[in-house]
């Protein structure tokens, strides 16, 4: 099915002139010698007296880099949360327009629904947890913009089989958004190596996960220049502030850091798989390809603040469709993953 971004950009967005900033008018220019009397701040230099890149272009080139992809291609945001609001705000119309999400999944695309008075059409899951593709495309119609994937899903921590993916992309003539906050704890290759075959793929990942950088709020998405020109065009002008733009290229600078963090993680998550075969009121556990592990026991809710009053917090899903009685456990650091086993093996 071809896919044409005109067919599905809100028409006020397509004839939008984008706010051009201060920053944004001197970007092809060297800037290191001029004097800058234009933005109205504060001349007195502390580091971050001056407005931000717009673009945030020493970030983007090392992403690029780091993925293969052109920087025409990334688009920023504070967090992934904005990212997902520009989407609806650039392809969905208010009352008209709707998406499909995949429960039990990430909430936030519900929510961003509901501010955006789009209709959000569920289709659950099927028990394993995988995309029901047949019953997916029979509830799309002319108005549906977007369908949400989560890859590895949360909170059930599995990523979605290829060939419901290819099929979705080849059969929705609207985006199909592909969210990888977890990709990096699993052993699938991202879907970033097909953004030049689908035109409708779009990519959202972040570094609030593996790269430890939930505080910092940066959010990243990956497209056709096309889908990233218009998310331009709406995009705040300085969404990205300066502190968070340094402290990203830091922080993807060390990569090596970054990989033993990952692999602590992933052998700690096998550490606590093998502990919860042995826990008596553990069900099920689901498979997982992210930084957390999500079970099935007797009582959700007694298990919750058992380990509650232990002063162990974890993530209660039991009111989530398909997750009746699950619970879900963050990987921590060995001593903090060794307190939870610990208390796991009382209670048991």
């Amino acid at each position: 099915m071809k896919f044409d971004i005109n067919t599905i950009t809100r028409e006020n967005v397509k004839i939008l002139k984008p706010y051009s900033s201060a920053r944004d008018e001197f970007e092809d220019f060297d800037t290191a010698e001029m004097i800058f009397l234009d933005a109205n701040e504060n001349p007195f230099q502390n580091g971050v007296n001056r407005y931000p890149d717009p673009q945030q272009n020493s970030v983007k080139a090392i992403l690029a880099k780091n993925n293969n992809v052109k920087s025409s291609q990334i688009l920023l945001g504070n967090g992934s949360d904005e990212v997902l609001d520009l989407l609806f705000r650039a392809f969905c119309e208010p009352k008209i327009d709707n998406i499909i999400s995949l429960p039990p999944t990430y909430g936030m695309y519900s929510v961003l629904a509901n501010i955006n008075a789009v209709e959000n059409r569920e289709v659950l899951l099927s028990t394993d947890f995988q995309p029901q593709v047949e019953k997916i495309l029979d509830s799309v119609d002319d108005n549906t913009k977007i369908i949400f994937l989560c890859s590895p899903n949360n909170p059930t921590g599995n990523s979605f089989s290829d060939e419901s993916v290819v099929k979705l992309l080849q059969n929705f003539k609207g985006l199909v958004v592909i969210d990888e906050a977890y990709i990096d704890f699993s052993g699938k290759e991202s879907w970033l190596t097909e953004i030049d075959e689908y035109p409708n793929l779009v990519i959202t990942q972040t570094l609030s996960k593996a790269y430890g950088l939930a505080g910092i709020r940066l959010g990243i998405c990956y497209a056709s220049e096309a889908v990233i020109s218009v998310l331009n065009k709406i995009k705040p002008p300085y969404n990205v502030n300066e502190l968070t733009q340094q402290r990203a290229i830091l922080r993807l600078n060390d990569s090596d850091k970054i990989k033993q963090e990952i692999a602590s993680i992933i052998e700690q998550r096998e550490e606590l798989l093998k502990v919860l075969l042995e826990v008596s009121f553990v069900e099920k556990i689901y498979p997982t390809e992210a930084n957390f592990v999500l079970v099935k026991v007797d009582n959700a809710n007694k298990r919750y603040d058992e380990l509650i009053a232990k002063g162990i917090v974890i993530r209660n899903r039991t009111t989530q469709p398909l997750c009746e009685n699950c619970l879900r456990f963050t990987i921590g650091i060995p001593k903090e993953n060794a307190v939870l086993i610990r208390e796991l093996k009382l209670l048991s």
